[in-house]
């Protein structure tokens, strides 16, 4: 049974559409091990937790843990926390119970360091924890590794055509762009997570035409829907190439 650990921001569509392809075997002998939200009301965390069995879940909001007591250096001091420091932390809950088989994103709406991507592909230590165990984290057993091995790949969902639109609201800027006349078709991609925005090898990309006509509320709509598709397909593709 392989492993799949989820990070969402948001309503978890995604998410239920992957809880769904487990569930029905469609993707075959897997199961999310975890759902990871940068934001405690995330109903991403009600979909988890609802699910049959239930999902563990843990969250970790950015803005209260920069606010959280100062890290200590080497040399006895103390620093304020930074955005590495959360990154590194995220890495953390992602192995702290074992080392997941893949790390699924799927609408999680923060940039991923090369920290958090360094701890993942094993080429540095599973840092040491700098918070407590969250009130909706899972189970407090803990086998974290010490150091990543083989390394865990990481997919990205994006709605938008490999080398177009990267970063945020590319679903806005693909629509007026369309409305300019200078594209044509939009679409979907997951890929793998580097270190530059959007920019990894795409392993899913699903063409979406666009109409004329159309909302911008109709085209996201459409989008939506290819993306739980998209999703499904690429997490499938990449666990049957995991020995």
């Amino acid at each position: 049974m392989k492993n799949i650990v989820v990070l969402i921001s948001g309503s978890g569509s995604n998410l239920q559409a992957l809880i769904d392809s487990c569930a029905s075997s469609d993707i075959p002998d897997a199961r999310i091990s975890l759902v990871i939200s940068n934001r405690k009301a995330a109903y991403g965390l009600v979909r988890a937790q609802s699910a049959n069995p239930p999902i563990p879940t843990d969250y970790l909001a950015l803005a209260p843990f920069l606010k959280g007591p100062g890290i200590q250096t080497d040399d006895g001091s103390t620093r304020p926390r930074t955005r590495a420091d959360y990154d590194l932390q995220v890495a953390r809950m992602v192995v702290q119970h074992g080392r997941p088989d893949l790390v699924v994103l799927a609408g999680w709406m923060h940039i991923l360091s090369p920290e958090f991507l360094d701890v993942l592909e094993g080429k540095t230590d599973v840092p040491a924890s700098t918070q407590p165990a969250s009130e909706t984290s899972a189970s407090t057993t803990t086998t974290t590794p010490a150091r990543i091995s083989p390394q865990i790949p990481i997919i990205n969902l994006h709605p938008a055509l490999p080398g177009a639109f990267d970063g945020a609201n590319a679903i806005q800027r693909a629509y007026e762009a369309f409305q300019k006349g200078e594209i044509d078709k939009t679409g979907v991609m997951v890929h793998y997570v580097v270190q530059e925005v959007d920019r990894g090898q795409p392993v899913v990309v699903k063409e979406i035409e666009l109409k004329q006509g159309e909302s911008l509320e109709e085209l996201e709509a459409r989008i939506h829907q290819v993306e739980h598709a998209a999703i499904v397909e690429a997490t499938k593709k990449v666990l049957e190439g995991i020995s």
